[in-house]
């Protein structure tokens, strides 16, 4: 929880005291608007990355939540598997527009790993919920620490924009993740019970 606390005061504070481009990461040829501030849409390789992982990652949420609401059982499951692929096609819709602006390639398809994901949950039966809810702590984690990072690593001024307004949201799916995961272990744990 204090984790959550300290990213959301980070995520509320940076627009008002921090200057959007990192001087300690731009690249010698970088582009000036002004002195001390890149003029728009360079990128250095922070910004890439970030813009690379977290569009597979944000492709595996509309994925997985499709999957999710078709095969969950607990209706709250459902919602939050319709509302994993609401937000995330919001979200990987921006962000593709500002990859398209900065002339970062997207991937198409899902990694490997997601693709591990997809697969296992597809085996899945009885377990299909919480197993889908235990995997979108896991990515929704991963979602924030590359949003922080990019927060305070990136050159681009509008991914680090993007970040900032994303990381909240990310962070609100985290904590739900982890509610709906712990109430699915508890019945879990119940129903083995004798």
């Amino acid at each position: 929880m204090r984790f959550i606390i300290m990213i959301s005061s980070i995520a509320v504070a940076f627009p008002a005291v921090a200057q959007l481009g990192n001087p300690a990461v731009w690249a010698p040829d970088t582009r000036l608007e002004k002195p001390g501030v890149p003029a728009p849409n360079q990128t250095n390789t922070t910004d890439r990355l970030f813009a690379q992982l977290f569009a597979a990652g944000g492709m595996a949420e509309v994925e997985l939540g499709r999957l999710a609401a078709g095969k969950a059982r607990s209706s709250t499951v459902k919602e939050f598997a319709n509302r994993m692929v609401q937000d995330h096609t919001f979200a990987n819709e921006k962000l593709s527009g500002i990859a398209e602006m900065s002339k970062i390639p997207l991937p198409t398809e899902l990694t490997a790993d997601h693709q591990r994901i997809r697969d296992d949950l597809e085996k899945q039966d009885e377990g299909f919920d919480l197993a889908y809810m235990r995997a979108q702590v896991v990515e929704h984690q991963k979602a924030a620490q590359l949003l922080v990072w990019q927060i305070g690593s990136g050159q681009d001024g509008e991914l680090q924009r993007f970040a900032s307004a994303t990381l909240p949201t990310v962070l609100d799916h985290l904590e739900l993740a982890r509610i709906l995961t712990a109430e699915l272990s508890g019945q879990a744990l119940a129903a083995r019970q004798p």
